[in-house]
């Protein structure tokens, strides 16, 4: 026959990107227990994770600020007596709780640099109230902040073994590690669990602890700061905030004493040399009395010694204010390190004055509390120092301004002196003598009742400090914890587990050069698509029969009805060559199986073993060795000594292939070879000759003119990729007449293209019992 036809086909089907994600989606789908088995491991392995991770706890407490920039302060009884209080701002103390000073003093005084292990089958878990003994270290080597910890074991009631040593308990020992003492905090034995030690830098310690401290107010407007700390147990978080937050009140109350503590010890330091003037003033006019026998100075000398004594007062009371006046230009012109107390403001009424030096002593309390926890270079730090120098000017130039009127107001006194002095001139020398006296002990009196009552109101305002904090809620520590979040870890190893057979079928995709999926024909070759056989799951050779259902059978029957595309004449005979590029994709099954169903229906059929170096419809057949094409051709036997009828498959024949020849090519190529196709042609409706694959000898090239198609067959998961370029090559050159694609063993979620796919595969199954898939086929990854 000739090569050139008039051939023209459209293609079986074409798939589209949605059918092909779909059957990329149940081709997964397929291996459900691969996914089963890995996120349960997972989830298994999962468990086990979480019982070997320590467990985090979170504590958590909140306090009030009295600020006086967000919300209203208590109404204090002795509100009015905090003269010397500081104004709180609640983000200053928020820096002042996550202080290193701070934190550093409640490591030292809990002693948290000292970590307590128990072994347990699931590793190591901190202990804190719960260790029998807390270490306690006197002196320490490099040694001792070993990475790895120590054990400690209790050998009786009494002693313990450190490194395979005896030591005692409770009493200063020289270690390796430097001298320790180990102090029981409950009564231990021989069958106390032993004690695994950490003992770390404090600093390192201290930085750890800030690392997960976090202190934040609970909302913009809010003065409550939430105190919250994780740790791996919960009574050590507790302790860590509740001394947290003792010790920043202790410091706020010490600070908010300092100031009256100094001005209390400057009254005290003026009231005894007050009280020593007095006794001597007294002493001298018991003693000028006494020596002079002086009573009564009468009314006129009562007049000039009250109206001196006034005057004097007044002149005291602004040589007083002189004083502090220069107190106070002192205090602010020097250093703090010169500064040896607090200037008295006593006697000083200018509110002015008051207002520049209180809120000179908070800048310079401010700035002593920046300077400890921030750099000089801190543009707070900065600020505070520019509004210092401010103020300092301010007062300054206040006290230059009442130094001169106070001064002025001095002079006025001292002239009013000399008008009495010079009037107390007529007075004899006896009264003018007891009255200065008289006058001096007037004056220290009233210095000395006034510095008393002074010290009293200094005293109160500094009993009644309290600090400007409040504890609203003390450290609590939910019980479930919250590292690791078990829900969590759970979800992440079950999408681990998910992934992983997901990871490994896409990489096995990426990795496989085989055809998979119809449109890998598609995108590598022209060739029209016949058909497509999905993957054989009897055991038989021939599926197709007479009262067959099956989705298989079904497709053979599509197979059937397309074979009347190729045909380029309705009357005459039709001979189809079945070959393929590699050995195993099934051009023995679908050849023999196709015949099958053509005689089914009547037509005469007889199929060709043309595979004359690997026979196998024989062996499928289970048929005796008998003389077949090898002597046909060889011209040892004729046409009706090698045609055999099928048993229980009327008009359905075969011509096995005989005796393996020695060279099978050089038969195929000789003339006997058309005789044969033409004699069968008289006698049959459908030749079909199951020829060899055409990627490994030439034996289904020179078949190839004698065949009206060929039926190229292309195995899902068998068929190399790169065979479709030579498929694309034999269409382009018209090597084979009429070249079609068979899709054969396309597994089903790979095969949504066929006519029956859109049906339940088991409306086509035999109504038999199906053979149980064995456990080792489930694990086929295609």
């Amino acid at each position: 026959m000739s090569n050139t036809s008039t051939y023209s086909y459209v293609p079986y089907q074409v798939m589209d990107a949605d059918s092909n994600f779909r059957a990329t989606l149940l081709r997964y789908a397929r291996h459900w227990y691969w996914f089963l088995l890995t996120i349960g491991l997972m989830l298994l392995a999962a468990y086990f994770f979480l019982q070997f991770k320590q467990p985090i706890y979170l504590s958590q407490s909140s306090l009030l600020i009295k600020d006086e920039k967000k919300g209203l302060d208590s109404d204090n009884i002795l509100k009015d007596l905090e003269i010397f209080a500081p104004k709180k701002i609640v983000e200053n103390e928020i820096e002042v709780f996550k202080s290193h000073t701070l934190m550093n003093q409640v490591v030292r005084e809990l002693g948290l640099d000292v970590t307590y292990y128990h072994d347990t089958p699931y590793g190591r878990r901190e202990v804190f109230q719960q260790a029998p003994v807390r270490l306690i270290i006197e002196q320490a080597t490099n040694a001792l902040y070993q990475k790895k910890p120590f054990t400690v074991q209790f050998i009786d009631a009494n002693s313990i073994k450190v490194d395979d040593k005896l030591y005692l308990l409770n009493t200063s020992i020289q270690t390796p590690m430097g001298r320790l003492r180990f102090f029981p905090r409950q009564a231990v034995s021989a069958n106390t669990e032993p004690l695994l030690i950490q003992v770390s830098p404090r600093n390192q310690t201290t930085n750890n602890f800030l690392r997960v401290l976090k202190a934040e107010p609970t909302s913009k407007a809010s003065t409550v700061i939430m105190l919250s700390i994780e740790t791996g147990v919960p009574d050590k978080g507790e302790a860590i905030l509740n001394r947290l937050i003792d010790l920043y009140t202790k410091a706020s109350v010490l600070d908010k004493n300092r100031v009256a503590s100094n001005t209390l010890n400057f009254i005290d330091d003026r009231l005894q040399l007050v009280s020593g003037e007095l006794q001597t003033v007294e002493k001298g006019v018991e003693n000028y009395k006494s020596s002079e026998g002086i009573t009564d100075l009468g009314i006129q000398a009562k007049g000039f010694l009250e109206s001196a004594q006034q005057n004097d007062t007044e002149l005291n009371q602004v040589t007083i204010q002189l004083n502090a006046l220069n107190d106070i230009q002192k205090y602010v012109s020097s250093q703090p390190s010169h500064r040896s107390g607090t200037p008295a403001t006593i006697g000083l009424s200018d509110p002015t004055l008051l207002g520049l030096f209180e809120m000179f002593m908070k800048l310079e309390a401010q700035r002593d509390q920046l300077m400890r926890t921030t750099s000089e270079q801190n543009p707070l730090l900065q600020t505070v120092n520019s509004q210092l120098r401010t103020v300092k000017s301010n007062i300054s130039e206040n006290i230059g301004t009442m130094r001169e009127i106070l001064s002025g107001t001095r002079q006025q006194y001292l002239a009013n002196n000399r008008k009495i002095e010079s009037v107390i001139k007529t007075i004899p020398a006896k009264e003018r003598i007891l009255l200065n006296i008289t006058r001096q002990q007037a004056i220290k009196n009233d210095l000395y009742t006034y510095l008393l009552r002074k010290r009293e109101e200094t005293a109160v305002s500094y009993a009644s400090a309290i600090s400007d904090s409040r504890v609203i809620d003390a450290a609590l520590t939910d019980e479930k914890p919250i590292k690791p979040n078990q829900s969590l870890f759970y979800l992440l190893f079950a999408l681990a587990g998910l992934a992983l057979p997901t990871a490994f079928l896409g990489v096995y995709d990426l990795v496989n050069n085989r055809v998979m999926h119809r449109s890998d024909v598609e995108e590598g070759t022209h060739v029209p698509i016949l058909g497509e056989i999905i993957k054989k799951r009897q055991t038989e050779a021939v599926v197709v029969a007479n009262r067959s259902n099956t989705v298989i059978a079904e497709q053979i029957r599509m197979l059937r009805t397309n074979l009347n595309y190729l045909r380029s004449n309705q009357d005459s005979s039709q001979v189809l060559l079945f070959t393929s590029s590699i050995e195993g994709e099934g051009k023995s099954f679908i050849s023999l199986n196709l015949g099958a169903s053509l005689a089914l229906v009547g037509m005469r059929t007889v199929i060709l073993e043309m595979d004359l170096r690997k026979p196998r419809l024989r062996q499928s057949l289970n048929l005796p060795d008998a003389p077949g094409l090898s002597e046909y051709l060889s011209g040892e036997t004729t046409l009706g000594q090698i045609v055999t009828a099928l048993p229980d498959k009327p008009n359905y024949f075969i011509i096995t292939s005989g005796a393996l020849p020695p060279n099978p090519s050089e038969i195929l190529a000789g003339t006997r070879l058309q005789q044969l196709i033409l004699e069968l042609r008289k006698h049959f409706d459908y030749i079909l000759i199951d020829a060899p694959p055409v990627g490994l000898v030439t034996d289904a090239q020179l078949i190839a003119n004698h065949a009206d198609a060929t039926l190229y067959i292309v195995r899902h998961d068998v068929t190399p990729k790169n065979c479709l370029r030579m498929l694309e090559a034999l269409y382009r050159e018209k090597r084979f007449n009429k070249l079609n694609v068979i899709l054969n063993a396309v597994q089903n979620d790979a095969s949504s293209y066929y006519s029956y796919g859109g049906y339940k595969s088991d409306l086509y199954q035999a109504k038999g019992p199906l053979k149980k898939k064995t456990f080792l086929s489930r694990f086929n990854l295609n």
